[in-house]
């Protein structure tokens, strides 16, 4: 996978979620959440107030929504669509001051020939891309008012020889967005949120922050437009699937005196042996192409709205 993962190791456990993080240091203040459960389908909003906090667990100051169903792993279609349009309504709560005139940039973070971390590349290709439409086509020829929309996969350092940040900062630079959407696959602490759970934040991203190698942030700061990352759990770490299922064996048994040697003796032969070892289903071949689905029909909705079915048929 692409460079991921420094700043997001809190007690020995990597995570990229923040609700995960928040779950790490319940008592952290300066973080406010509100829970809400729609139809199957759990929110979690949590707002880090400030710079400390978000230091704290390795996050940024600002706006994280976490989209929890279990039952997406059933592949149920009408929970897709749910979770899909739950999708829309949180992107559009955070573009607020977007307009039908407006130019969005949606961009695909990751390594399209490493299954887990093509997520990024496969939502821009069913993204509904407009631009050519609205800057090209004569004035008339389609009958609906439509954002203009444009869609990128930068690819990885490794390939291209070019941080992703220069790409996209060059291409704002040129097109002038007025916002731009950022999905990229994460890691989870917990295996049962492949599949399962979407990430949603108003602060941008660091590309390859998951698997050991930062990148320059992509955020409004960086870029000087608003930047909204959806993010979808793609891989485990070894280390801590060895420590979670330690703390359950411990929890079930009742056996916690040896709990925290147990847990320093698995990371350091797992260390030792494997490296920072990543770990991810049998299926993320078809898990991947359900994810980018659920994303890319949930961004359409947020930025095509009504004309969202038209435009699948004039671009299909």
């Amino acid at each position: 996978m692409k460079n991921k993962f420094t700043g997001n190791k809190i007690n020995g456990i990597y995570t990229e979620m923040a609700v995960e993080a928040r779950e790490l240091n319940p008592d952290l203040p300066g973080i406010v959440e509100q829970n809400e459960s729609i139809e199957g389908i759990e929110v979690s909003r949590i707002t880090i107030q400030n710079e400390a906090s978000g230091q704290q667990i390795g996050k940024l100051p600002g706006q994280y929504i976490t989209i929890d169903a279990p039952n997406l792993i059933t592949r149920d279609p009408e929970l897709f669509k749910k979770v899909s349009q739950q999708i829309s309504i949180e992107v559009m709560a955070l573009l607020p001051n977007i307009t039908a005139e407006s130019t969005i940039l949606v961009v695909g973070l990751g390594n399209r020939f490493v299954t887990p971390d093509s997520l990024g590349p496969r939502v821009t290709e069913k993204v509904y891309v407009t631009r050519h439409i609205t800057n090209y086509m004569p004035k008339g020829s389609i009958d609906m008012t439509l954002k203009a929309v444009c869609a990128l996969a930068p690819g990885v350092l490794g390939v291209t020889g070019v941080e992703t940040y220069d790409i996209i900062e060059g291409l704002v630079s040129n097109l002038k967005p007025n916002a731009v959407i950022i999905i990229d696959s994460l890691a989870s602490r917990r295996a049962a949120r492949i599949n399962t759970s979407i990430q949603i934040t108003d602060t941008g991203i660091s590309p390859g922050s998951g698997v050991g190698n930062s990148r320059a942030d992509l955020s409004q700061k960086g870029l000087g437009v608003p930047v909204i990352a959806i993010g979808v759990p793609m891989v485990v770490f070894a280390s801590t699937i060895a420590k979670d299922t330690i703390h359950l064996i411990a929890d079930k048994t009742g056996l916690h005196s040896d709990e925290e040697k147990l847990i320093e003796l698995a990371q350091q032969v797992i260390s030792e042996n494997m490296g920072e070892f990543i770990v991810t289903p049998k299926d993320i071949d078809s898990i991947v192409n359900d994810m980018a689905q659920i994303v890319a029909d949930g961004i359409n909705q947020a930025l095509h709205g009504d004309n969202t079915a038209t435009l699948g048929e004039i671009l299909s």
